[in-house]
């Protein structure tokens, strides 16, 4: 992503909410919600874990920004253990909306809806509803958010909306953002035109003998 002013924006760490009972079903959330599962609950500790460690090698001071849906807030709180950082709470990290499609699975769209999913594939039907958000919409916020954006940031999003934050970051095509991977395991760095993974498994103090 070029900068007009070409200055350099600060370090963001990008997280997705863990699984929730809705992504076990197929179910596309949208702004609605649902709670995490025991699978999400491990999820979020496990990249609580991993930030925390991550922070430990990184000597810059971080604030941490969230989506206001519950399942991001859910979350938070699990990373805030590990992480003690507060939160604010921001209405443009919020998941991209299909209207009256959200808390649908695909199969029940294209009953209840005949014909709206034709041509669509698997990453572009999201934005295909009648009443839903624009992927041009979704951008601009993300846009907005990231230009704002003046500190290093630890953020908690979501996962069609974080595959559109860091297309933005790293000037994309629509159809390369939307085939981006959203792991709920590890977390993303956007740092100097870069988005690198982080994953794997936390290293685990030693028993106290």
């Amino acid at each position: 992503m070029q900068d007009e002013t070409s200055v350099a924006l600060p370090t963001i760490y990008l997280l997705r909410h863990g699984e929730t009972v809705w992504n076990s079903l197929g179910r596309f959330q949208g702004q609605l919600d649902s709670p995490l599962t025991q699978r999400g609950i491990e999820q979020a500790d496990h990249v609580a874990h991993l930030l925390r460690e991550t922070l430990c090698n990184d000597d810059q001071l971080f604030q941490m920004q969230i989506s206001p849906l519950g399942r991001v807030r859910q979350t938070a709180d699990r990373v805030q253990a590990k992480v003690p950082l507060p939160y604010i709470e921001d209405d443009r990290l919020v998941e991209v909306t299909t209207g009256s499609w959200d808390g649908m699975t695909r199969f029940e769209i294209d009953n209840e809806f005949p014909g709206h999913l034709d041509g669509t594939n698997a990453f572009d039907w999201y934005f295909g509803a009648p009443d839903g958000e624009s992927f041009d919409d979704a951008c601009k916020r993300a846009t907005s958010w990231i230009w704002d954006i003046r500190h290093p940031t630890i953020v908690i999003s979501h996962g069609l909306f974080g595959r559109i934050l860091r297309g933005v970051f790293l000037g994309l095509s629509k159809r390369e953002m939307l085939e981006l991977p959203v792991p709920q395991d590890g977390f993303y760095r956007l740092h100097d035109g870069r988005c690198d993974l982080v994953t794997g498994s936390p290293s685990i103090p030693a028993p106290v003998q």
